[in-house]
């Protein structure tokens, strides 16, 4: 009969196994076994429930019996009772040391629940009965996946892959794996193949949308959300709003609106809804429908925050109708603090100084210690009391706990400087960098000894059309206002260096420098390098705008010969301001500061490299010089256009405002040796004495 019942299972005859099975146990009795295969005929036929009830008499009959607890843990699964199915796969490994199917599943279970040390552990255990299973390459994939390690968890699911082509849950971690290298063609044929074998649900449909859009081929994310919203369920205020980004990313903000209001009619008024739709709006020059819909939201739903942050945007900063705005957003929610902050934010674009400190004030009251309203408070300070706007910011650090006060100390120098106190700044700016340093990169090093004669700059071969520019600023120079001017003109522009994951080529390790001078490391080799590492920052044709980590001329040694279709551009201001700014701002790359003296010579080595290289013509280069225009970005944007001949975009804003040039000399005095040393450097360059 048991032949007969497995006969049936197999050609999916899931109604003849179950007679067959119930004919058994009348002929025979209920035993352990004949209840199993009706247990086993019940789940084909798609009766869990039923199956499960047999399964558990059979349980009653044999306890002791593993693969009864197996069984049961997978139809518990089944019905999404993952707990009870833990304790079943508990006791089956309990009852048999060698059951490897339960810890594969109790190993699942584990990274279900987000337990992966307990998952590691049962996939260890599942490694002892079966190691070269590959389950456990499986499971070794996806534990070292959720612990960040996609470049181990790749090369083991697609193993696992290759060894399990058809099963459906190796696929899909293999498919997150590559999309956690950023392979996204790959990730999408990996899920691709997922759908082929099961049914699919919305979810991942929806999750290839989304891969589809992310590689740019949005035509076939419009395709593929729209498919989502049409299967049952699937028509979800989620979906109606990436079906609106979509149709926004594809120039089509009339159908975005549409998909975008439903959503927002359906599902909540946040910003990942309302962002997009105020685009929409504003390229469809619809701003009257956009009032008309957000006041009649905001009456249904008052206390709608983020749809009042999109009224307020929607209102001429300085206009009538902001302040009437950010009064209405208040009266609906008036111990909102970031309320408070947009009328606040307000009353100053407006000119109503005294109105938006009396708002500073209601915020402390409401939150103490809360920074908008302390620092609003303390500029009203200086206007009438820097003295006592000094004593406030101390006492509001006084007031934090140990780890926190270390981060306001560059905001209570500035109050320093600003009320005059030039020798407490100082010391405060160089008591933030002691208690940083030990956080903080070394000083990058500069060669020991360059050549007198420099290799020949080579000739840019006739089939090279690719023009690669390095951009480079020493802390201080704002470089980075630069920087961010370039990448909002260029898609070419990478900032990588910064971030991660970092370009793993010679340009971005500090021994380069040592290597290069004493010929450690091969010219071309750095050169090489440096190309080879392109593909994976997204430039296939070696255009592009490279913000580097550092410079030092010796990297001349390998870009005259093999690399002569380069260019650099050096962001410039005179040193003596580099250095102050430097001390008072930090960096963008975050350096270790020992002490003034340190960052001088530092800064005086790289900028005598500079000059140098000026000097002597040793590289095709730019100075990019922002004396005086370091917070104007109409000036920046003429700056960069009148260097490079192209038009760059002018931004609404570069940052915070930072030292005026020239500041340097209201610290003559105290930085005396520090501005001698750097005052050489600073001729050479074009800088007067004084």
């Amino acid at each position: 009969m048991q032949d007969q019942i497995i006969q049936a299972l197999r050609r999916n005859a899931a109604d003849d196994a179950v007679a067959l099975a119930r004919e058994w146990i009348a002929a025979e009795g209920e035993s352990a076994r004949t209840l199993r295969w009706l247990a086993l005929s019940l789940q084909q036929q798609g009766q869990a429930e039923a199956a499960l009830s047999a399964l558990r008499q059979a349980i009653a009959l044999a306890p002791e019996d593993a693969d009864l607890h197996l069984l049961q843990a997978g139809l518990l699964l089944a019905l999404r009772e993952t707990n009870a199915a833990g304790a079943a796969l508990s006791r089956t490994t309990a009852l048999d040391p060698n059951q490897f199917e339960a810890y594969v599943m109790q190993a699942h279970l584990a990274v279900a629940r987000a337990d992966i040390d307990e998952a590691d552990r049962l996939r260890r255990l599942a490694a002892r009965v079966k190691p070269e299973h590959p389950q456990v390459l499986t499971l070794d994939g996806i534990v070292a996946l959720r612990r960040g390690d996609a470049d181990r968890a790749l090369p083991l699911l697609s193993r696992a892959a290759e060894q399990m082509p058809d099963n459906p849950q190796v696929l899909f971690a293999l498919g997150f794996a590559y999309l956690a290298k950023e392979h996204y063609a790959f990730a999408e044929r990996a899920f691709a193949r997922v759908i082929e074998m099961q049914p699919p649900g919305t979810q991942l449909r929806a999750f290839m949308a989304q891969l589809a859009f992310r590689q740019g081929h949005v035509a076939e994310a419009i395709e593929a959300i729209h498919g989502v919203m049409a299967l049952p369920g699937g028509d979800t205020p989620v979906m109606r709003r990436l079906a609106g980004e979509y149709h926004l990313r594809a120039g089509q903000p009339a159908e975005a609106v549409a998909h975008l209001r439903r959503a927002l009619e359906t599902g909540v008024p946040d910003r990942a809804v309302l962002q997009p739709l105020l685009v929409a709006w504003q390229q469809l020059g619809t701003a009257d429908e956009a009032r008309d819909v957000l006041d009649a939201l905001l009456t249904q739903q008052p206390r709608a925050h983020d749809a009042w942050a999109a009224r307020l945007a929607l209102a001429a900063a300085e206009s009538d109708e902001s302040l009437e705005v950010a009064e209405r957003w208040v009266e609906a929610m008036p111990e909102f603090v970031p309320a408070l902050e947009a009328l606040m934010r307000v009353h100053d674009l407006q000119g109503h100084a005294d109105e938006a400190e009396m708002v500073a004030r209601q915020i402390v009251a409401i939150e103490p210690g809360r920074l908008s309203g302390e620092q609003r408070i303390v500029e009203a300070l200086l206007e009438r009391d820097p003295s006592a706007a000094i004593a406030c910011v101390e006492q509001l650090i006084e007031g934090m706990h140990e780890r926190d006060r270390t981060v306001m100390r560059p905001w209570l120098a500035q109050v320093q400087d600003r009320a005059g106190d030039r020798a407490a700044a100082l010391a405060t700016w160089l008591a933030f960098h002691a208690e940083q340093a030990q956080y903080r990169l070394p000083l990058p090093p500069h060669a020991a000894s360059l050549p007198k004669t420099w290799p020949a700059l080579a000739e840019v071969p006739a089939e090279v059309a690719s023009r690669p520019l390095f951009l480079w600023g020493a802390p201080g120079s704002h470089v980075e206002r630069v920087a961010q001017v370039m990448a909002a003109a260029s898609p070419v522009m990478r900032r990588d260096r910064y971030g991660q994951p970092a370009p793993a080529d010679a340009l971005q390790s500090y021994r380069t420098v040592q290597n290069l001078a004493q010929g450690k490391v091969g010219a071309a080799e750095v050169v090489n390098s440096f190309k080879a590492a392109l593909p994976a920052r997204g430039i296939q044709d070696g255009n592009l705008i490279d913000w580097l980590l550092w410079w030092d001329n010796s990297l001349l040694l390998a870009l005259r010969p093999y690399l002569p279709e380069g260019r650099l551009a050096i962001v410039l201001r005179d040193p003596r301001d580099m250095l102050l700014d430097w001390l008072a701002f930090g960096a963008p790359l975050p350096l270790a500061v020992d002490s003034a003296a340190d960052a001088a010579r530092w800064l005086a080595d790289s900028l005598a490299q500079v000059a140098t290289l000026h000097e002597q013509d040793l590289y095709p280069h730019k100075l990019l010089r922002l004396d005086g225009i370091e917070n104007d970005p109409q000036a920046v944007a003429a700056l960069l256009q009148q260097a490079f001949g192209i038009a760059f975009p002018v931004l609404p804003s570069l940052g915070a405002p930072r030292m005026a040039s020239g500041r340097w000399r209201d610290y003559r005095a105290l930085l005396a040796d520090e501005i001698d040393l750097l005052t050489p450097v600073a001729v050479r360059l074009g800088y007067t004495v004084d």
